[in-house]
């Protein structure tokens, strides 16, 4: 029986995002793409020109009975900086906004109450993550998928994925998919 549930987290680029999900053990698939907006089926380009409104988000499919949401959304908070607005690290804008889309009531809670509990005790400075309601979600263009297992070498995964993916080992060892 599958009983697989799905959520959708943006927290800044999703390259950087999805390669921390893509680890972690009862994460079954991870897509990346944009959610958010105003504009239908958006591009690369759409959402860099800043008018769709859309952000970067990951669309994630897990199984519960081996991680749990309230799990993912620590790791969540754990891995990105959810105290800057439209904000992580050099990328700016929009589309690199702190957000949770909901599915459900039951993921509505679990989002107020870890961004509440959880993250406001684990950050100094506010809180800036949106929890809103999940409506629509675009796939990115294939050649954003799997981009830091399948471009590992390039400058900008060595520089700025790499060493959130040792974070994740080092913060959440128990957590992760065999190797």
């Amino acid at each position: 029986m599958n009983n697989n549930q799905m959520a959708t987290l943006g927290g800044g680029c999703f390259w950087c995002i999805e390669a921390i999900f893509q680890r972690v053990e009862g994460v079954n698939s991870v897509v990346s793409g944009y959610s958010g907006g105003n504009t239908e089926n958006p591009t690369m380009e759409e959402i860099y020109g800043g008018d769709t409104h859309h952000a970067e988000v990951i669309q994630l499919t897990f199984d519960p009975n081996i991680i749990s949401y309230k799990d993912l959304l620590e790791i969540f908070f754990v891995m990105h900086d959810p105290t800057t607005l439209n904000r992580q690290g050099n990328d700016i804008g929009e589309e690199y906004r702190s957000i949770i889309f909901y599915h459900n009531d039951d993921q509505k809670k679990v989002a107020e109450s870890s961004t509440k509990n959880f993250a406001a005790k684990l950050w100094k400075d506010p809180i800036v993550t949106e929890v809103v309601p999940y409506k629509k979600f675009w796939p990115a263009e294939e050649n954003q998928q799997n981009f830091f297992n399948n471009n590992s070498q390039v400058g900008y995964c060595q520089v700025i994925i790499n060493p959130k993916v040792q974070k994740l080992r080092q913060e959440f060892s128990s957590k992760l998919k065999a190797v």
